[in-house]
């Protein structure tokens, strides 16, 4: 009977990391992240300086050019609120009111407009959309003189609705709205719906609809933030400054603070103030907001 033996396993000497591997040590792009933190500065700069100038008083404003924080912020935003009566908390309800009513509507109206753009076919159809995609590359300020003599015309200038109706209509929501469409509602799904008797309205409502949200919320915050933005259109259209936003408010003081330095403060706790509602309102709407528009797409 003969016995066998196995035999010695080989011993290996450990592989070196290649140049180039995974295991080899990463480079830190020096160049870009100085880009980056300069950028970031360069943004936050102006930021950090309006926080602690709202703090100051008149005499801290003048007098100290530190970012250290000052100690008048609830002198300041009391005679704010005083001021010509509250006239400010007006400016800022009317803001509240063409960007919420504006980007309401707006968002409405490009939901319904992009998914009819995606979902249905007609003749013409590339064409609407190129003469709606087009006012995207038009600047404002081409827009805002017709605009006006538009509104004088038929009546509506120095009003609510002179602000409120020409930011109904967004290009660029349309434009995010069709693509949103046409990623996140599957072909199968409407006829689907249309198998099962659905007329067109109720399946944009109970089908679409639902899947659309997370667009439809995008738009909504970028026409939100645009309207409450607006400087142009509602100073080339309003007269009384009880109907001007906050943007147009602000600016309105600050040209009397040409000849009244003491007004300066109250420009600043008023700018301050007016970016509350803008982050409120972003901390409010997170959890439908998607940056990615195509978070919706579903492979067939």
């Amino acid at each position: 009977m003969s016995t066998t033996t196995a035999p010695a396993p080989r011993r290996t000497a450990p592989a070196l990391p290649r140049k180039g591997s995974a295991a080899a040590p990463r480079r830190t792009a020096w160049t870009p992240t100085l880009l980056l933190l300069l950028g970031a500065v360069y943004c936050l700069v102006p930021v950090v300086w309006v926080v602690t100038a709202a703090t100051k008083s008149r005499q801290e404003l003048f007098t100290t050019f530190t970012y250290a924080p000052g100690s008048g912020f609830w002198d300041n935003l009391a005679e704010l609120s005083s001021y010509r009566g509250g006239v400010y908390w007006q400016w800022m309800a009317n803001s509240a009111l063409y960007a919420g009513a504006g980007a309401l509507l707006s968002a409405a109206v490009s939901g319904v407009t992009g998914y009819a753009l995606a979902k249905y076919r007609f003749r013409g159809r590339s064409t609407v959309f190129n003469v709606l995609l087009a006012g995207v590359l038009m600047p404002p300020i081409t827009l805002a003189v017709p605009q006006y003599l538009l509104m004088s015309k038929a009546g509506l200038a120095d009003s609510y609705w002179s602000v409120l109706l020409p930011s109904v209509l967004s290009p660029y929501g349309i434009y995010l709205s069709r693509i949103y469409a046409e990623a996140a509602i599957p072909d199968e799904v409407v006829e689907a719906a249309r198998v099962d008797g659905a007329r067109e309205w109720r399946l944009f409502r109970s089908v679409a609809l639902p899947m659309m949200v997370p667009g439809l919320v995008t738009v909504f915050l970028f026409q939100f933030v645009a309207i409450w933005n607006n400087f142009l259109l509602p100073y080339i259209m309003l007269g009384d400054d009880h109907k001007f936003p906050v943007t147009v408010g602000l600016y309105s003081l600050l040209q009397q603070g040409a000849n009244e330095p003491a007004l300066y403060t109250l420009v600043i706790t008023g700018a301050l103030l007016s970016v509350l509602p803008l982050i409120a309102l972003f901390l409010g709407m997170q959890r439908y907001w998607r940056v990615d528009l195509l978070s919706g797409a579903v492979k067939s």
